[in-house]
């Protein structure tokens, strides 16, 4: 069972119902769902969600959507280690190298992203949802 850390905008994907990218999104979790792939976050990406989720939903609201969101994802920790590796890294983006890390230190298998540029340095396999949800029907 492949093991996947999702990066925050695919979360969002699916929590927003964002039109173009929603269908490949709920389809990854609902693999997730229904025990064929194992599905984490980085406790980051919680934080990121809620915030931006809280810009367009009541505060109640926002949560109420992450609670039912996080029996499909397990929540990786975020240590000291992690930020570490995460400021000495060669990612521009902050978040993405926290995300990167919390991959490598879990031993996770792939990453799930829209946005590959951003891993492009990663020693793990890097796909877009479309990709993924591709290579496993092969």
């Amino acid at each position: 069972m492949d093991k996947i850390l999702v990066d925050t905008n695919i979360v969002l994907d699916l929590l927003s119902k964002r039109e173009a990218f929603y269908e490949e999104a709920q389809e990854l979790f609902t693999l997730a769902d229904h025990k064929k792939i194992k599905l984490y976050i980085s406790s980051l990406t919680v934080t990121n969600t809620h915030y931006l989720l809280a810009r367009n939903y009541k505060l109640d609201e926002a949560r109420k959507i992450l609670i039912k969101f996080k029996v499909l994802a397990e929540v990786l920790t975020l240590d000291d280690k992690i930020l570490e590796l995460a400021l000495v890294s060669d990612f521009k983006d902050f978040e993405d190298a926290i995300q990167y890390h919390s991959a490598l230190e879990n031993n996770l298998d792939i990453i799930v992203t829209r946005n590959k540029k951003d891993f492009k340095n990663s020693i793990l396999p890097v796909f877009t949802a479309k990709e993924y949800l591709l290579k496993i029907r092969q």
